[in-house]
């Protein structure tokens, strides 16, 4: 069902082109909430632009906003943040002590931080987390959470229908890591509208039919199709595992108007082979690309954490397990479509122009906040 919701809204978006919702980034909405259990201490950082929707922080309206903004605005951020936050203990529900309040910055930009003191009833220990903020607005924004104890470092992932923690339950086990990471990558290959994108122009060529029908077999097909997913799995593996580990790290606006272009790149290249039309080669390259924007994904939560390998694991997966899902379901419909005489002539000629069309429009987009 998923996977057929995302071709769907892979066509819709074909079909809005003109409307200015259309630029979704690699970088979904995502908070950071780090629990030290031992100190009883939290702290949540909360990107700028996504409290902008809750809290009116450009006041001069110039579309930028400033430290001065940010800063008068304290006490309703603050309030906003809170009221997305529970946490509570066998004794009952604990309060949140303020400790310090700033601004922090990570690989998408600026976010407010603020750091809190866990005071729980009879002095007890938090062994429940809530969390809440943006979820009635953007069904895709998740809580990251790094849980730190006197003797673990875990992850957890909190979303609209998951938003509880069971913290006793949730501060060990690499297997539980591996399992939420392989669902967040599964989801974030399937809402990632730019990388699906990719993903139809890399297929589109192998739907077509060949001069020579006879030799172009559906064994002959699958080989090709093979050779270009594999391409492109090796290379964003690669890259994707590079940045996760902090061994090579690039600006992230950098990197999301790059895999904008290169969406646009793809799909002029299926009409006017100029790259040539080894599907493969160009597959392998644009993927290395396309590895650090799913790294920054995983970046900011995963640096020196102890189950980062379990979780760039598990995620990585889960981005194979989505475009496996996708491909499997996806290329018979080609296949079909390829049998019919408009498809060639009109259909992919069409879809080729929208998606170039809309890659642009991302790319100019994203290149703004450069």
């Amino acid at each position: 069902m998923m996977v057929a919701r995302a071709w769907l809204r892979c066509l819709l978006l074909l079909a809005l082109i003109s409307q200015s919702g259309l630029a979704l980034a690699h970088k979904a909405s995502d908070s950071f909430i780090y629990l030290d259990t031992t100190a009883g201490e939290l702290r949540i950082d909360v990107a700028l632009r996504d409290l902008a929707l809750l809290v009116p922080l450009d006041r001069d309206g110039d579309l930028q906003i400033t430290g001065r903004e940010v800063r008068s605005q304290r006490e309703a951020i603050t309030r906003t943040v809170e009221s997305a936050l529970e946490l509570s203990a066998e004794s009952g529900p604990c309060s949140l002590q303020g400790l310090q309040w700033g601004l922090s910055r990570h690989s998408d930009g600026r976010y407010a931080a603020a750091r809190y003191r866990i005071n729980c009833p009879g002095g007890g220990e938090a062994d429940q987390l809530q969390y809440s903020l943006l979820f009635d607005r953007d069904s895709l924004h998740r809580g990251l959470v790094e849980i730190t104890s006197d003797t673990d470092v875990s992850l957890a992932v909190l979303s609209p229908d998951h938003n509880e923690l069971a913290l006793a339950t949730e501060t060990s086990g690499m297997l539980a890591t591996f399992t939420k990471f392989l669902r967040e990558g599964v989801i974030h290959l399937l809402i990632g509208l730019d990388h699906i994108l990719f993903l139809l122009v890399l297929v589109l060529p192998v739907s077509l039919i060949g001069k020579d029908p006879e030799s172009d077999t559906v064994k002959a097909r699958m080989v090709r199709l093979a050779g270009i997913i594999t391409a492109f799995t090796v290379a964003h593996s690669m890259t994707l595992a590079l940045a996760a580990l902090d061994l090579v790290t690039l600006p992230i606006a950098w990197v999301e108007t790059v895999i904008a272009l290169s969406i646009a790149v793809a799909a002029l290249n299926v009409a006017w082979p100029v790259l040539g039309k080894k599907t493969w080669k160009l597959a392998f390259a644009f993927g290395l690309i396309h590895g650090f924007g799913f790294a920054s994904v995983l970046g900011d939560l995963t640096s020196g954490v102890s189950d980062m390998a379990v979780a760039l694991a598990g995620f990585n997966l889960g981005v194979e397990l989505g475009q496996l899902g996708l491909l499997v379901l996806g290329f018979p419909v080609l296949y079909l479509l390829s049998q019919w005489r408009l498809y060639q002539r009109a259909l992919v000629p069409g879809i080729l122009l929208a998606v170039a069309g809309i890659s642009l429009f991302w790319a100019a987009e994203r290149a703004v906040s450069i």
